[in-house]
């Protein structure tokens, strides 16, 4: 099963969490406005694609954009990833075991809606 994260990453603008699926080499990534929580709809922006060393990195990232901290990771399993504007994936995480629904907002190319089914 391929591999995710989620970095609590904090800037000088404040905190966000990273989330990160493995694909195809890399992780595709979403910023999230806030932590992760069952039932609560979290506006996401997708941000192009991260380097696989963010699966096990934490500290401070190049250029002062601030310092990343694990918040999660593990294995999750597709059940709709290839989709457009939706992704669909089962978690195997440390703190999440559930399922995560990514919807893009219809007519915004990078704005999306991070939902983790209670």
């Amino acid at each position: 099963m391929p591999r995710f994260v989620i970095l609590e990453h904090t800037t000088t603008e404040g905190t966000h969490w990273d989330f990160m699926l493995e694909q195809e080499g890399k992780l595709r990534t979403w910023s999230l406005v806030a932590e992760p929580c069952p039932g609560v709809e979290i506006p996401a922006k997708e941000l192009p694609p991260h380097r696989l060393i963010y699966l096990e990195y934490e500290g401070e990232i190049s250029g002062g954009r601030g310092v990343v901290k694990r918040w999660d990771s593990g294995r999750f399993y597709e059940l709709l990833l290839s989709q457009r504007d939706r992704v669909q994936v089962q978690l195997y995480g440390s703190r999440i075991r559930g399922t995560v629904l990514l919807t893009r907002k219809p007519h915004e190319e990078n704005s999306w809606q991070f939902y983790l089914l209670p």
